[in-house]
């Protein structure tokens, strides 16, 4: 590479570089100059507040607590099952694979959870509704067998927990149903 050439290149990088950090530098000044603003107009709350939505979500502790909960109903009734909580979401929050639970038991009860909490009842009674409508299956991440319960606050949707394994999803539910029931205490 010749002299000329060298020069020109770096030249262009400089100025490529500078260019970059300037634009930084003004897109930082830009969002510490509206911070407060925005900061302001949630505090002031009025017309704003019809933009904005509050919701309940499960915390770590609780989520572990209840998952912990199904797994120790089903440890009693010598069952190897894996249990899963997911948030209002579908995303999960915890996984407990008991001693012995099947390969398949871990996404089965991932997706019992969330077939759960979308439509907010027991996975057994949705089960049931697909002789109405037997296209339900073919939602993606959806398992339309007993074992998942929804987990409510104020009579909305903040999880799902699913159980699998057990030899039938009636057993699964109960103890998703078992891990419910100890939030409330």
């Amino acid at each position: 590479m010749n002299t000329r050439t060298r020069i020109l290149t770096g030249t262009a990088l400089a100025v490529a570089l500078g260019a970059g950090t300037f634009g930084a530098v003004s897109a930082s000044a830009a969002q510490a100059e509206t911070a407060p603003a925005a900061a302001s107009a949630k505090k002031d709350g009025g017309a704003d507040e019809k933009n904005f939505t509050t919701t309940t979500h499960l915390t770590v502790d609780a989520a572990t607590r209840a998952a912990q909960a199904a797994l120790d109903a089903a440890q009693k009734e010598n069952q190897k099952v894996t249990v899963a909580v997911v948030d209002r979401n579908g995303n999960t929050i915890v996984t407990l694979r008991g001693d012995g639970a099947g390969p398949q038991s871990y996404e089965s009860a991932q997706r019992k959870a969330f077939t759960a909490v979308s439509w907010n009842a027991p996975t057994s009674v949705l089960a049931g509704r697909l002789a109405q409508t037997p296209n339900l299956k073919d939602i993606p991440g959806t398992l339309f067998l007993g074992g998942g319960t929804p987990v409510q606050a104020k009579g909305a949707p903040v999880a799902g927990i699913g159980v699998a394994g057990a030899p039938s999803g009636d057993l699964d539910e109960k103890f998703a149903k078992a891990g419910a029931d100890a939030l409330d205490k």
